[in-house]
């Protein structure tokens, strides 16, 4: 029996989310409170349901203060749960309400958007975790499908490593566990012929890999993940993302991306994403 829980703030795609879990054959029901969720699931398996997701209702639950309880109950009950917190830069998130002129949940005559979005962000602070946080903030709705799709298919009993590659001047992905500035190596981009690729065509890869700073600093990333990655593993965690950034997400990040989830591949459940390479939603590895 398989419940899928998804909480987050306004406005980072939950409603696209809980679509792509129906679409995957999931039983979906929005904008439950938390007091309702048992009952609501107890009542679906009754009625042959065992794959159910649910998108939460933050405004009368003040934060999720149940959260823990609640997780820990449904699992009592026999359910397999995983909780999703989707996550959005502030910027993002008031270009999609301005762009869909919706009201925020939480804006009032004396509230503006973006204190209405602060005010959510902090209420979910202590919800954060305990589930998978995801941003969306640089996602088309299709790349998010793509990796709800991902995610419904990875063992919920494993821990799942995902690499992901970003630009620092588009901001550091607000899901990142572990973060690892590469911006000292030498940049690909002011070589003759190499700005239009990525680091995953031939010519950059062979470039990088003619400098020993890049393999120093692959060996000590690698060292590190592997070394700290069982302490992750006994403290339960289910999920952990690994983010490499250079200047503009494009080569050096990208190459080593590509390289460490190679290397992990087998003994753990692997994504990838490259988070400014459009058209490339996240690939997953058994």
């Amino acid at each position: 029996m398989d419940l899928i829980l998804i909480g987050g703030v306004s406005g980072s795609g939950k409603g696209v989310a809980l679509a792509a879990l129906e679409d995957s054959g999931y039983y979906g029901t929005s904008h439950l409170p938390m007091p309702l969720i048992a009952e609501t699931v107890d009542h679906l398996r009754r009625a042959g349901q065992e794959r159910v997701a649910v998108t939460l209702d933050l405004r009368t639950d003040h934060g999720f203060a149940q959260i823990e309880q609640t997780l820990a109950a449904l699992r009592n009950r026999g359910w397999s749960v995983r909780f999703l917190m989707l996550d959005a830069k502030t910027d993002t998130l008031v270009k999609r309400f301005s762009e869909t002129r919706r009201r925020h949940p939480f804006s009032s005559e004396t509230r503006t958007l973006t204190e209405a979005i602060d005010l959510e962000r902090q209420l979910l602070t202590d919800a954060r975790g305990l589930g998978y946080v995801f941003d969306t903030s640089d996602l088309p709705a299709a790349a998010l499908r793509a990796w709800i799709k991902d995610f419904v298919d990875v063992d919920a009993s494993r821990l799942t490593l995902l690499f992901e590659s970003f630009g620092f001047k588009h901001g550091i992905p607000l899901d990142a566990d572990l973060v690892f500035d590469v911006r000292c190596l030498p940049n690909p981009h002011y070589e003759v012929g190499l700005a239009p690729l990525t680091g995953r065509d031939r010519p950059v890869i062979e470039f990088l890999e003619r400098i020993p700073a890049v393999e120093d600093m692959y060996g000590d990333i690698h060292g590190f993940v592997s070394r700290w990655l069982p302490a992750f593993v006994r403290d339960n965690r289910n999920y952990l993302t690994v983010a490499i950034g250079c200047t503009g997400g494009q080569h050096r990040s990208v190459y080593f991306v590509e390289r460490l989830a190679a290397a992990f591949e087998g003994r753990y459940q692997v994504q990838k994403r490259h988070r400014e390479i459009r058209g490339t939603p996240s690939a997953s590895t058994p």
